[in-house]
Parts: C-alpha cells; sequence; structure tokens
C-alpha cells in the first residue's frame, strides 16, 4: 500500500493535480464571513483525497516540503481565479519543516503579495517554533513585510503555544476545538486566560474552531472569541468572495529583527548596576526559579559566555526545568546544539558579543522577567568577577530580549 501512495503520490505532484477547498471565517457577533481558510486536497476518489493521508506520504517519501508548497500555491491561485480580492482574508497554512518553508516561501510571497491581489494570513503551529526557532522568526518578519498577518493554530492542543505566543504576536489566536466541544477543565481555563491576556495586550482576535451549533456559537463569545469557524457556518467547499468585509483585522507590528545583544539593546532602558558573579548568582538563580512557577506554559532563555559555565550541576537543572515547562534555551561559546536533554542550544562563535553576556529570560503568560549582565572584564577569581547588570520586568523589554536570543537557536536536525 505505500508504494501505491508513493507512485500516486509522484502523479499528484508531477501532475499539480492537488486542489483546495475553502472554509468560511466568520464574524459572530455579524455573521459576516470575513476569511475563508483553504484546505488541502488530493485529486477527488483518490486514496490520496484527503490531507492526512496526502501528507502522511509526503512524510514517508521525504516531499513533504513541496508538497506543502504545492498545496499553498494552489490556495493561492484559485483563490485569485475566484475572485477572492482583498475584501475578505485567505488563510493558508504552512508546514513546520522549516527548510521546506524556506525553499518555497519566496515563490508563496511573488504569487500572493507582489500584486497586491489578496489579504494572506500565514497559519502556523507552535512545532514549527520550537523545531527551528530562528529561521521561522525571520520568516514571519519577512511575511510580515509582504503584508501578510500571522495567526497561531490550535492554540490549547500544546501547552509550548501558550508560552511562545509573545514572540510571534499574532493577528489571530484559534483556538483548538476542544475548548467548544469539551467541557471547561482547570487547564483549559489556564489557557483561556493566557489567550485573553495575549489578546488584550496586543490587539490580536480570538478565533474559535470546530463550531457546529448555536450552543457551540454563544461558548465561543463567553470564552472570549470574536471569530468563529466550523460546520455550523459553512463545510469545507467552494470560495464564495463576497464584498462587504473588511476582514479580520490586523494589529500593527514593527518588524524588529535588531542584531544587538539583549544587554546591549535594553542598557539604554534600564539603569544598570555592578555586582560581582558571587553576589549575581542568587539573583539568576532565583530568576530561573520563576520559570517553574509558571508552570507548562513558561519559557527560559540563558546565556553562560563559555560551555565550561554549564557545569553538570547547571545541566542537570536545566535538564530538569526542561521538562516540565513549554521551552528552554541556553547559549554559550563550545555548546552543544542540545546541551542537556531537552534543552535547545546554541555554540557562539569566539567573536559573537553575546559572549560576553550572561542572560537570564524568563517569560510565561502572565510574567515576565530578565536578568541582563555583561562581563566587566576582570582578572582573578570566578566569583569576585564584575559584571554591569540590569534587570527589568517590563513585558516589551523581556519579550525583545527573549526574541534577540531565541533567534539564535539551533535548528533541529532533520529526523530520519
Amino acid at each position: 500500500m505505500a508504494g501505491d501512495e508513493a507512485a500516486e503520490l509522484d502523479l499528484v505532484l508531477a501532475s499539480g493535480s492537488v486542489r483546495s477547498l475553502y472554509q468560511p471565517i466568520v464574524e459572530l457577533d455579524s455573521g459576516r464571513t470575513v476569511a475563508w481558510e483553504a484546505l488541502a486536497r488530493g485529486p477527488k476518489g483518490s486514496p490520496l483525497e484527503f490531507p492526512d493521508r496526502l501528507f502522511a506520504a509526503a512524510a514517508r517519501t521525504g516531499r513533504t516540503a513541496e508538497l506543502d508548497y504545492r498545496c499553498r500555491r494552489a490556495a493561492v491561485d484559485s483563490a485569485v481565479a475566484a475572485g477572492l480580492g482583498t475584501a475578505q482574508e485567505l488563510f493558508v497554512n504552512i508546514e513546520p519543516e522549516v527548510a521546506g518553508i524556506r525553499q518555497w516561501a519566496p515563490a508563496l510571497r511573488r504569487r500572493a503579495g507582489a500584486q497586491a491581489q489578496l489579504r494572506v494570513t500565514i497559519e502556523i503551529t507552535e512545532r514549527a517554533l520550537t523545531a527551528a526557532p530562528a529561521e521561522l522568526l525571520a520568516l514571519v518578519d519577512e511575511y510580515r513585510r509582504a503584508g501578510c498577518g500571522i495567526a497561531i493554530d490550535d492554540v490549547g492542543a500544546d501547552p509550548r503555544s501558550i508560552g511562545l505566543m509573545p514572540l510571534l504576536v499574532p493577528d489571530v489566536i484559534k483556538l483548538d476545538m476542544a475548548f467548544v466541544q469539551q467541557p471547561m477543565s482547570r487547564s483549559r481555563a489556564r489557557v483561556v486566560h493566557a489567550v485573553a491576556a495575549q489578546a488584550e495586550r496586543s490587539g490580536a482576535r480570538i478565533l474559535a474552531e470546530g463550531i457546529e451549533n448555536e450552543r457551540q456559537a454563544a461558548r465561543a463569545q463567553a470564552l472570549g472569541a470574536t471569530l468563529g469557524q466550523g460546520w455550523l457556518f459553512g463545510r469545507p467547499g467552494e470560495l464564495r468572495p463576497a464584498a462587504d468585509s473588511d476582514g479580520t483585522g490586523r494589529i500593527r507590528v514593527e518588524v524588529d529583527n535588531g542584531s544587538e545583544t539583549p544587554f546591549a539593546h535594553l542598557i539604554g532602558c534600564c539603569v544598570s548596576r555592578t555586582g560581582t558573579k558571587a553576589r549575581l548568582l542568587q539573583m539568576s538563580l532565583a530568576l530561573e526559579e520563576q520559570a517553574l512557577l509558571q508552570g507548562e506554559s513558561a519559557v527560559l532563555l540563558s546565556t553562560f559566555q563559555e560551555a565550561r559555565y554549564f557545569p553538570p550541576s547547571t545541566r542537570d537543572r536545566y535538564a530538569s526545568i526542561a521538562a516540565r515547562v513549554a521551552f528552554v534555551g541556553a547559549l554559550g561559546h563550545g555548546l552543544d546544539p542540545e546541551p542537556a536533554p531537552g534543552v535547545r542550544g546554541s555554540a557562539l562563535t569566539a567573536d559573537d558579543p553575546l559572549r560576553q553576556e550572561w542572560d537570564v529570560v524568563v517569560l510565561g503568560p502572565h510574567f515576565a522577567g530578565a536578568f541582563l549582565a555583561r562581563d566587566v572584564g576582570d582578572d582573578g577569581a570566578d566569583s569576585a568577577r564584575r559584571f554591569e547588570y540590569v534587570v527589568t520586568y517590563d513585558r516589551d523589554l523581556v519579550v525583545a530580549a527573549a526574541t534577540r536570543l531565541m533567534r539564535r537557536i539551533t535548528p533541529l536536525a532533520p529526523q530520519g
């Protein structure tokens, strides 16, 4: 059967017979359709008609990136041919195989953005960010420069999506269908609080997926959703453009991919002080503990200057934290891409200015804190070395520091 599917996939890709169906996204208050999500399908009646088998076959044969590009191209071309225009938005998914995304992204942007024929919103999942965060953050910047919006899909299905939301600043946050289809639980309530906080801070709109009846629509509004998607409003089918829409609404996000280190970026915003490593160590450790207190949606990013400052005791501590929070990163000269189990790393070059810094950044749904220090350059005992440092709990500044560190994380090696 696998061989048959591989042959069928060859035919699908060679013939360009991937197609798109479209499902409406509506404004819950007015019932107006403001956007359409493109959903990939193989040839009708074929073994690969539905996306689960289509993408499974592509994964087995190492062709996910190519299939993903064909699906996105079909989504854009069919929407243009149907006359969608710019009144309603087009939501397009991208797969978390970042090498493929990098390869095909320019062509997709040219088709969708250069002629300003469509208003495209790119949907991503938390898997994409944790697989290759630096690459995906750079790609999100490119899409934003091209005029695209950003949506995070299936929020709540994985706690990592909550912790990583602030780094992406999505225009639309899509709640997993379980929130309207299943009873409220304590864990789901925590997600609702986190999503509401992000929406309040940034102006993002909340979209509830999987709405099949009026009771679920009411439940979606009670959760703070202003947009909805599901069979109540329409099953996947033909795209029916309408002109009476302003889209989902976009928040204004300034693209900031500055090359400064976190300390260099914040030194002008915060009061700096000087202390010895021995005195500052406890401040660093206390901030790491905050990551544990924030729980499974927290992000911890730290720099260690040199690999020797990441000894076995620190490695064990970071592995323990990584098992309990959304994402942990450790950067330093000589560190491995995975310096401890579950910890994502980055090996800084000898001349990288970040090598002079000792940074600890913690970001959670309701907490943000950063300890950022720069080596003064003392000789002598390690514990007596002095650092100029700043501490901030300003969420915007902490997010800026976290983003600068996340951009340095080494991509995961391809599986298989």
